[in-house]
């Protein structure tokens, strides 16, 4: 975890602005009290060192600039993360959806889906975990359970003949997470899908389960029977808070294992990050000291 973040990078939209003052500072010249449009430069410099004429040297208005920038910098918050932050459990449940259509059950996405499935369980941090399958109908598999580990063998055993019927509705998997997860608060929803069959159904499912406040999350398998495309369309459904291959989740798992309340809270910022804008401000006081220098 050594990636430089900006933790307020709005404040960098200031620095094209300074640059902009300083090009235009710096063809305008030094200021004379407009003396410097009818005398030559030797002139003026030798009454600048007399003392006879006063204005700005170009000194001043450089240094304002470069301390603009610093606090500019500063104030955008370069940060890395903390190896030593705190993962606060998120109160709410998790659902891991798992398409048993014949595209994925028949292929090797299945095993892709297995895995991803384990991670997730794995990743829960103590929270409750259920589990959906789906082809052409969706089957709670299990409740929200405090115990995650009992879903382990429930997942291995998913093959080929586990469901049913035919056919892939994602959109009655939503539909019945979005039953299952009603009433709970910090909740989230873990679609592993090929992205076949996703309609407008699915589009209208995923925007009430946004609406009832669960977050939906997608992990794409890529070896699926199913046409290549769809796992677009399934990357299209709204409101899709983390997006990730089966065999990379790790964005999703992020998402799953942290406390959104702890995600969204300014305050608890500083626990995540070590914030070096106050030292990149505080570099700002070496040019405005210049504009201290006692003059001859």
């Amino acid at each position: 975890m050594s990636e430089l973040v900006l933790l307020r990078p709005w404040w960098l939209a200031a620095l094209p602005l300074i640059l902009a003052i300083a090009l235009w500072s710096w063809r305008r010249g030094p200021h004379a009290g407009g003396w410097q449009e009818v005398l030559p430069t030797p002139t003026l410099r030798a009454m600048r060192a007399l003392g006879h004429l006063g204005g700005d040297t170009g000194r001043t208005g450089w240094l304002n600039l470069a301390a603009a920038g610093l606090i500019a910098l500063g104030l955008a918050g370069p940060a890395l993360p903390r190896a030593d932050a705190p993962v606060l459990a998120a109160s709410g449940a998790v659902l891991i959806a798992i398409d048993m259509s014949p595209s994925v059950a028949t292929a090797p996405a299945l095993a892709d889906a297995q895995a991803a499935a384990a991670q997730i369980l794995e990743a829960a941090n103590g929270r409750a975990v259920g589990l959906i399958v789906f082809a052409g109908e969706a089957y709670d598999v299990a409740a929200p359970t405090a115990d995650p580990e009992t879903l382990e063998t429930q997942i291995a055993v998913l093959g080929p003949k586990t469901m049913p019927g035919k056919g892939s509705r994602p959109a009655a998997a939503l539909a019945l997470a979005r039953q299952m997860l009603a009433g709970g608060a910090d909740a989230d929803l873990v679609l592993i899908t090929d992205g076949g069959g996703v309609d407008a159904t699915a589009f209208a499912e995923a925007r009430r389960l946004a609406d009832s406040g669960v977050r939906l999350s997608l992990l794409t398998l890529e070896d699926a029977a199913g046409p290549g495309n769809a796992r677009n369309d399934a990357a299209a459904l709204d409101a899709v808070s983390a997006t990730a291959p089966a065999r990379a989740p790790g964005p999703v798992l992020q998402l799953v294992s942290t406390s959104a309340a702890f995600r969204r809270d300014e305050a608890m910022t500083a626990l995540r990050f070590r914030d070096f804008g106050p030292f990149a401000a505080g570099l700002a006081l070496v040019p405005l000291l210049g504009l201290f220098r006692r003059s001859a």
